[in-house]
């Protein structure tokens, strides 16, 4: 995926809100749900939905805007730049997680299932290119042996959930280096049976991205 924008890694948050800088660039709403759409794809996230899907863990269970064999009728910036706790481990572990929540930062007008965004706004940060899919993949089988292995109701959701707030609170107390080791210990057990991801990731950090 290519990016339309300048890639910058100060933080949006550090710019004058009522200026522009020559750094920035306009961007429509629509652009950002697709970026954002084509992103998590090329990451491989329909390996991951997939699983939580199988066990009762839909991100989208509820929603108004889901129509029964066509999916969402109403694609919106809020939803596309949420993270389930498996996403979100896997852009952690790769460190993406970052970049990616820098990205979204920007895009005003989110709300829940649906946003207030105007139709063209201003970023400085790009939104980074993810290739890998076998990444994904592992994690998937991984979570997938998991479910088989548990037989209590909830098991994977239940640790999707655990490890997604783990990751929030590393955000949480980024100043304090004490609790950063704890949770940081935390996610490593919680992901200690990710036996494949953890070979996949090893592979990939020596070699990057296998090419298709």
């Amino acid at each position: 995926m290519s990016s339309i924008m300048k890639s910058n890694p100060s933080h949006p948050n550090s710019q004058a809100s009522n200026e522009i800088s020559s750094e920035m660039h306009q961007i429509s709403r629509l652009s950002v749900i697709d970026l954002g759409i084509r992103a998590l794809q090329e990451a491989g996230s329909e390996h991951i939905c997939k699983v939580c899907i199988a066990n009762g863990g839909s991100c989208c269970n509820g929603c108004r805007h889901l129509v029964n064999g066509l999916g969402c009728q109403l694609r919106n910036t809020s939803c596309t730049a949420w993270l389930c706790g498996f996403l979100k481990y896997l852009l952690y572990e790769t460190g993406q997680l970052q970049e990616w929540n820098y990205f979204w930062e920007q895009v005003p007008g989110q709300d829940y299932r649906e946003d207030f965004t105007p139709e063209v706004f201003f970023v400085e940060n790009s939104l980074p290119t993810y290739s890998f899919g076998e990444l994904s993949e592992a994690l998937a089988a991984d979570l997938d042996e998991l479910a088989r292995a548990h037989i209590a109701i909830g098991f994977i959701i239940m640790l999707r959930e655990k490890i997604d707030k783990n990751i929030d609170r590393l955000d949480t107390c980024r100043h304090d280096v004490k609790k950063q080791a704890r949770i940081k210990r935390n996610i490593k057990v919680l992901s200690s049976p990710f036996r494949r991801f953890r070979l996949a990731l090893r592979e990939y950090q020596l070699n990057g991205p296998s090419s298709s």
